[in-house]
């Protein structure tokens, strides 16, 4: 049976790969929800599970940067200060101190070691085959947001990237339905071919009576991650949709559908991303009612959101009975988390992480080497205090990004749901984070400011240019073009 969903998976790589590269998006985008199927069984790969978003992002990689185009690109990039050089230099600090540090430092630092097979107070630091796989896994992530920025030039490309995310939610919408059913009706049977990775798979876990929606992830927290992100992209970009039914049919029942996974994941960080992600939607709104153009359906907004907070105050009057198992059920997974066992030993993970960063004098102890609960303690204790303050420098200059004033309407929508999208899942992050893999989901999200800016200032270029002899194919309208890259 396992072998079924593999030739499926191939198909469907071998049949992107002769269309538009914007198929790849769609397989991009949908391959999210699998992050318990192994693409290639694990005795080819001598135990390693290949999940179906690495080699996808491979070979959008491969498509768009592997010619001359795309190398001149590449390098045209990764040394302009305005574009991606810092992420580059950050590729490179990590590359250097994966290479050297835990040699340097063996046997003298103690470490969470992120392939964690039994609970543990701490190992001596030594290398270790998880600093080549992390660091494969890093490189992949960096040079994705070089490849994407290359492909969200193209408003075209821009507008399948927002249908790719709508199918991408309903494939997780669908595989939590799925899996919830699954303690009804025999559905094993339908599953259990797409989960064949081989680390710890925690699929049958029941909580205060319930059984914890996981999808076809590895465990609750990962769906509930995936939901989050899912909720965020589609939510804060259906502003930039240019197909009315995604925009307002689409996107709004795959919103509601995904609040309730979250819901159902019973994730702590999950729960925490909900309130910040309802946090993040207000202040958008908020933002949106302000402005001189707050774009179309702002008032049905409003009234739904009256109506629905409405209806809970009534709730709370005349039925309060009702909501006591929704508000013992926050209590317990997030009020009370940390009296749990598995938030002493998260913490105990930050802590290690950040004392081993201590313990070598501020350089890291190498991509893969100690995992953390904490992304920003595993940027730094992982690549060092350079490293990490180039990472979020970087991740500065993307949220901080802005458009020429005569920028299209459609570019900002897409810069403002970059900088809204970003914030509930940075903040789960700092709640669950084990490697500093800043994964291929930010990559399209840094990607995509720089390649707004870029098409937007093009665009402009391209209109403003003088054409001495109108007509003729060669003007100072071709000769002022920006580069390719």
């Amino acid at each position: 049976m396992e072998a079924i969903p593999i030739a499926i998976f191939w198909g469907f790589v071998v049949l992107s790969m002769f269309r538009k590269p914007h198929a790849l998006l769609y397989l991009f985008f949908g391959s999210f929800s699998f992050g318990a199927f192994a693409v290639i069984p694990a005795n080819m790969t001598g135990g390693l599970t290949l999940t179906p978003t690495p080699i996808v992002v491979l070979l959008i990689v491969a498509r768009t940067l592997c010619n001359r185009a795309g190398l001149e690109f590449f390098v045209g990039s990764a040394l302009s200060p305005k574009r991606l050089l810092l992420l580059f230099l950050y590729w490179l600090v990590a590359l250097f101190v994966t290479a050297f540090m835990p040699r340097l430092f063996m046997n003298e630092v103690t470490i969470i070691p992120v392939r964690l097979e039994l609970s543990t107070f701490g190992e001596a630091l030594k290398p270790t085959t998880q600093n080549f796989s992390q660091m494969a896994y890093l490189s992949i992530s960096v040079f994705a947001v070089f490849a994407f920025t290359r492909m969200m030039r193209e408003p075209a490309n821009r507008q399948h990237a927002l249908a790719a995310m709508c199918l991408g939610g309903a494939i997780a919408l669908v595989t939590g339905v799925l899996d919830f059913m699954s303690q009804y009706v025999p559905l094993d049977p339908l599953l259990a071919p797409f989960r064949t990775a081989t680390y710890a798979l925690m699929t049958e876990v029941e909580i205060l009576g319930g059984k914890r929606v996981v999808g076809l992830m590895p465990e609750a927290s990962a769906y509930g991650f995936l939901s989050i992100t899912f909720l965020g992209l589609i939510y804060f970009f259906r502003h930039a949709m240019e197909s009315r039914w995604l925009r307002e049919r689409v996107a709004p029942a795959l919103t509601v559908g995904l609040i309730g996974m979250i819901w159902l994941s019973t994730s702590s960080a999950s729960y925490v991303g909900l309130v910040v992600f309802f946090l993040s939607a207000g202040l958008e709104w908020a933002v949106r009612k302000s402005s001189k153009n707050p774009g179309k359906g702002l008032g049905a907004e409003f009234w739904i959101v009256w109506t629905a907070l409405v209806g809970i105050g009534l709730v709370v009057l005349f039925a309060p009975a009702v909501l006591d198992p929704i508000v013992a059920q926050f209590n317990e997974m997030v009020v009370n988390k940390s009296k749990t066992s598995s938030y002493e030993e998260r913490t105990m993970w930050t802590a290690v992480g950040w004392q081993a960063l201590w313990d070598t004098w501020g350089l890291g102890v190498g991509i893969g080497a100690t995992r953390t609960s904490n992304f920003a303690a595993a940027v730094f204790s992982n690549s060092g205090i350079i490293g990490g303050l180039l990472y979020f420098a970087f991740v500065w200059q993307s949220m901080r990004r802005k458009l020429p004033p005569l920028g299209d309407a459609s570019g900002r929508a897409m810069m403002n749901a970059v900088r809204y999208a970003y914030i509930p899942t940075f903040i789960v992050s700092l709640l669950i984070g084990t490697t500093p893999d800043f994964n291929n989901y930010n990559a399209f999200l840094y990607a995509t400011t720089l390649a707004v800016v870029l098409s937007t200032r093009k665009q402009l270029a391209d209109r403003t240019s003088p054409n001495l002899f109108p007509g003729h194919p060669h003007s100072i309208h071709q000769g002022t073009e920006l580069p390719r890259w």
